[in-house]
């Protein structure tokens, strides 16, 4: 019981060492008074661990699936599940958990949120999906840029900060879909970035 306790602490402190944030531009004080930011999320030129392009990662998920399952659709089935997860299940964990993070909706963000003067931009870089095969497991993790700017004026950046190596996954082991896990991953970057906002734009 006690070895298993310390590998659940070894592998929490792991988590949260692993994650770092770097501004790039701009202050996060520039966000201060800003009451809702209108959401686009950026996935162009995602790269997915251990391949230079996700057509390639895509490629290879299908392969082994149609050779497994001859006939099945089961590679079209993922294609089709790995980009309708995006709009399905990223954005609004994303959405929901940086929303809930301020009270009576002081502060929200949304997607086509037209009354909205400053735009946040989330553009996702790199994913690595994770696994749990039971006995193993690992979160998922992403890397990601926030941009803050003017809606009528996008080259007007407030604020821009990187983020790297940001986990999700099920509290207890119970995330088997890499889509679950990657939106966990999403939630815990809302997380982030409300809390940063909190504590700095002020």
């Amino acid at each position: 019981m006690k070895k298993l306790l310390l590998f659940t602490v070894l592998m929490a402190t792991t988590v949260v060492f692993a994650q770092k944030r770097k501004d790039q531009e701009g202050s996060i004080k520039n966000l201060k008074g800003i009451t809702e930011y209108n959401l686009v999320f950026d996935y162009e030129n995602l790269k997915v661990h251990k391949f230079d392009t996700e057509e390639e990662f895509l490629k290879d998920k299908m392969d082994k699936r149609e050779a497994k399952h001859p006939g099945e659709g089961r590679g079209e089935k993922f294609k089709k599940s790995w980009f309708d997860d995006r709009e399905n299940r990223y954005e609004p964990k994303f959405i929901e958990s940086f929303n809930k993070r301020f009270d009576e909706g002081a502060v929200k963000v949304g997607k086509d949120l037209t009354s909205a003067t400053h735009t946040m931009k989330v553009k996702t870089s790199w994913i690595y999906p994770g696994y749990n095969v039971g006995v193993s497991r690992q979160p998922a993790k992403l890397n990601a840029t926030i941009t803050v700017y003017e809606t009528a004026n996008p080259d007007k950046v407030l604020f821009s900060t990187d983020y790297t190596k940001v986990p999700g996954g099920g509290a207890f082991g119970n995330d088997y879909d890499s889509g679950y896990r990657i939106s966990e991953g999403y939630a815990k970057l809302a997380k982030e970035m409300a809390k940063y906002i909190i504590k700095k734009a002020k």
